[in-house]
C-alpha cells in the first residue's frame, strides 16, 4: 500500500478541498449509521427474534467494527476519495475496482431516493394539502444545494443534524433508565422481566436470530462514509485512526442501549414496536406529542442520511472519473472544493423518484429498498477480500503501515468467513435471497461491462 495521500493535485485529477475536521467526520460516521435503521428497523428486527435480537446485534456490531477497523487500515496507508473501490482497485484489478465503485454509487443513488420519498411521506401526513412529490422535490433541491456549497458547509450542516440525532437517542436511554429503575412511575410496572416473558428471551430459536442478522446489518449500513470523508479532512491518517474506535463504540452503544430499552420496557410482541419503537416506548409515559416528536426525529435521521449519500456518490463518482471508469466531466471541480458535475449526477435519479412519486406515492418507497437490500453484504465481502490481499502484500513487499488490523491474519480470514456465512443465511429467506441474487446479478453485469469497455487506468493520487 502507498503511504502517500491523494491530497496533492495531478495533471489526471482536480483537486478537492481538506475542509473537514475531525469533530465533523465522527459526527458523520455516527449520523450515517443512525438513522432510520435503527428508529424503524429496529422494531422489525425485535418483532422476529425477540429479545434475542441483542445477539443479532452483537454479531452484526462485531463485523460492522472489524470492516471498519480494515477501513481505517488502508486509509490511513493511502487515503482516496474513492475509498474502498480505490483499494479493489489495487487488490484485484481495475474491472474490481469499477465494480465495486458503481455499485456502491447505484446503491446510493438509489437510496438517496428512498430516504427522499421516505422523508417527505411523513411530512406529507402533517400537512396533507401538500403533496408527497412537492416535498421530494423540496428535499431534493435543498441538499443539492447543500452540497454544491463546499465541503466545509457540508460538514457543519450534517454535524448538526447528526448532533440532533444523538441527543434524541442520549435522551431516549435517559427516560428509559429511569422508566426501568421505576423513578419514572407508568400504568403498568416494567422492568427487565419482559426479557425472558413471552416465549423465552429467545421465541423464534437461532432462525429468528439469523433472520433479525440480514435487517440489522442493513441498519449498519451507512458507516462507510467515514472512509471516504477522511480523504477530505485536514489530517487524513490521524483522524481515520481517531475516528473509528470512538465512533463504533458509540454506534454500538446507541444501537444496543436502545435496544434494551424496548425490549425491557415492553413485551417484545407488541405490535406497537413494529410501527415505531421508540414512540411505542416512550407512549407509556402518556405525554401528549410524543408520537409526533419522534415522527420529527426520524425525518431528521432520513434527511442527514439523504444529505450524507449525496456526498459519498458524489465523491464516488468523481473518484471513477479520475480512474477513467466513468465520463471526464463528472471530474470538475469548482472553486469550492467541489466536484459539481459529480454531484448533480447523483441527484438526477432523484428528480426521476419526484415524478414516481407523483404517479405512484405508495409504491415507491418498497421498490426503491428492494432494489438496494443486499448491497451492502456484497460490499462489505469486497472489503474483507480486500484488506486481507493488500495486507498480504504490504508484509510481502515490507511497505510501513501507520495504522494495522490486530489479529492479522486470523481475523481477516475470520471475518470473511463471517460474510460467507451471511450470504448463505441470506439464501435461506425468501425475499432476502431474491435481492441478493438481484444483487450478485448487477455485480456480475458491472463487471462485464468494465470488463468488456477496459476501464479504468492505474489507480493515482485522486484526493
Amino acid at each position: 500500500m502507498s503511504t502517500k495521500t491523494d491530497i496533492q493535485k495531478t495533471e489526471d485529477a482536480p483537486k478537492l478541498h481538506a475542509g473537514l475536521t475531525q469533530r465533523q467526520i465522527s459526527m458523520m460516521g455516527l449520523g450515517g449509521a443512525i438513522g432510520a435503521g435503527l428508529f424503524v428497523g429496529s422494531g422489525q428486527a425485535i418483532s422476529i427474534a425477540g429479545p434475542a435480537v441483542l445477539l443479532s446485534y452483537l454479531i452484526a456490531g462485531t463485523v460492522v467494527i472489524v470492516i471498519m477497523s480494515m477501513l481505517a487500515e488502508m486509509v490511513a496507508a493511502d487515503p482516496s476519495s474513492g475509498a474502498f473501490s480505490t483499494f479493489a482497485h489495487k487488490a484485484m484489478g481495475s474491472s474490481t475496482g469499477s465494480t465495486v465503485g458503481w455499485l456502491y454509487w447505484i446503491q446510493l443513488v438509489v437510496v438517496i431516493a428512498a430516504e427522499a420519498t421516505g422523508a417527505a411521506a411523513i411530512v406529507a401526513a402533517w400537512f396533507p394539502n401538500f403533496p408527497q412529490w412537492a416535498w421530494v422535490l423540496g428535499f431534493v433541491v435543498l441538499f443539492t444545494g447543500a452540497n454544491l456549497l463546499g465541503v466545509g458547509n457540508y460538514g457543519k450542516f450534517e454535524f448538526w443534524f447528526a448532533f440532533i440525532k444523538v441527543a434524541a437517542i442520549v435522551a431516549f436511554l435517559a427516560v428509559g433508565a429511569l422508566v426501568l429503575l421505576g423513578i419514572i412511575p407508568t400504568d403498568e410496572p416494567v422492568g427487565l422481566a419482559n426479557l425472558a416473558a413471552h416465549g423465552g428471551f429467545a421465541p423464534a430459536g437461532l432462525t429468528g436470530i439469523a433472520a433479525a442478522l440480514l435487517i440489522v446489518i442493513f441498519s449498519f449500513g451507512g458507516t462507510e462514509v467515514v472512509s471516504i470523508a477522511a480523504a477530505e479532512s485536514d489530517d487524513p491518517q490521524g483522524n481515520i485512526k481517531r475516528t473509528i474506535k470512538s465512533v463504533m463504540m458509540r454506534i454500538m452503544f446507541f444501537y444496543l442501549g436502545s435496544v434494551i430499552v424496548i425490549v425491557a420496557v415492553l413485551p417484545w410482541n407488541n405490535p406497537a414496536i413494529v410501527d415505531g419503537p421508540f414512540s411505542a416506548v416512550l407512549g407509556v409515559l402518556n405525554v401528549p406529542g410524543v408520537e409526533l416528536v419522534m415522527s420529527a426525529v426520524v425525518v431528521i435521521a432520513l434527511l442527514s442520511a439523504m444529505n450524507a449519500n449525496i456526498y459519498g456518490a458524489s465523491r464516488m463518482l468523481y473518484s471513477l472519473g479520475t480512474r477513467k471508469m466513468a465520463p471526464r466531466a463528472v471530474t470538475h471541480v469548482t472553486g469550492k472544493g467541489v466536484p459539481a458535475n459529480a454531484v448533480l449526477g447523483s441527484v438526477a435519479f432523484s428528480f426521476i423518484a419526484v415524478g414516481l412519486n407523483w404517479i405512484w406515492p405508495d409504491a415507491v418507497m418498497p421498490i426503491l429498498l428492494n432494489v438496494v437490500g443486499s448491497t451492502i453484504i456484497v460490499i462489505w465481502c469486497f472489503i474483507a477480500l480486500t484488506q486481507y490481499i493488500l495486507r498480504r502484500r504490504a508484509e510481502r513487499e515490507g511497505t510501513h503501515l501507520p495504522l494495522k488490523l490486530w489479529g492479522f491474519p486470523y481475523l481477516s480470514l475470520a471475518t470473511i468467513a463471517m460474510m460467507v456465512v451471511i450470504v448463505g443465511i441470506a439464501m435461506t429467506d425468501a425475499v432476502a435471497r431474491t435481492q441478493l441474487l438481484l444483487t450478485l446479478g448487477l455485480t456480475a453485469a458491472l463487471w462485464l461491462v468494465s470488463k468488456a469497455l477496459r476501464l479504468g487506468a492505474a489507480p493515482q493520487h485522486q484526493r
